[in-house]
């Protein structure tokens, strides 16, 4: 089942942006309307325990977030339909160059250099659906240098899962072993070289998952 090797035989990436309203509100966007999103390449993965690393002159900024794993394919899935269509969870970072998606952003220009780097989607191993009771009130936390940075419920989406699956799907074909990345809770901040990055999945009090990288400089 290629759904379970996701991260070797997945074809794409789709990362929605701006998904927790606090998140958008700390970086001073606009609270989206209806979910936008952006790709990232499937050479951006990095697994547990590895190496996060930090490209000169990139301000990089984590993200923890719920990775949903497409374990048949569709278009035009519907919302109610949405969950014949995934196959689990992972646990995933999506890592940012700030300071690049800002200046693209002031410039009208897309952000995948920003999230494209190599190890900037860092995952951890997948999670069959059927481990997680409500994919919409599972917790997420980082801690970067031994400090929490961010610590949140999947129920302060504003677009839930279905809702994901049918907007990305009206417009691309979603393929198995495909990853969603759901929104990243308010928090986002620094890593540095040197430093050590844990983050946690958690669903009914249950810990499903635990990633740990290590930052360290691009050569």
């Amino acid at each position: 089942m290629s759904a379970r090797t996701f991260v070797q035989t997945g074809r794409k990436i789709v990362a929605i942006g701006r998904n927790f309203s606090e998140h958008a509100k700390e970086l001073g966007n606009a609270v989206p309307t209806k979910p936008f999103f952006f790709l990232k390449p499937t050479s951006s993965y990095v697994t547990s325990p590895g190496k996060i690393e930090i490209p000169a002159g990139c301000t990089v900024h984590h993200e923890v977030e719920l990775g949903v794993v497409i374990g048949k394919s569709g278009r035009n899935i519907s919302a109610a339909a949405a969950p014949d269509h995934i196959a689990g969870y992972a646990l995933a970072l999506d890592l940012t160059a700030r300071n690049v998606q800002d200046e693209a952003k002031k410039k009208g220009l897309p952000w995948s250099a920003a999230k494209g780097y190599d190890t900037f989607t860092p995952v951890g191993e997948f999670i069959p659906k059927d481990q997680v009771k409500d994919a919409q009130n599972v917790r997420l936390w980082i801690e970067v240098a031994g400090q929490v940075r961010q610590d949140g419920v999947t129920d302060a989406m504003i677009f839930g899962i279905p809702q994901l699956v049918e907007h990305v799907s009206s417009i691309m074909r979603l393929e198995e072993g495909d990853l969603i990345l759901t929104g990243t809770p308010k928090g986002v901040g620094p890593i540095l070289p040197g430093e050590t990055v844990v983050a946690g999945l958690e669903s009914e009090g249950k810990e499903l998952s635990r990633i740990e990288f290590e930052a360290v400089a691009r050569d």
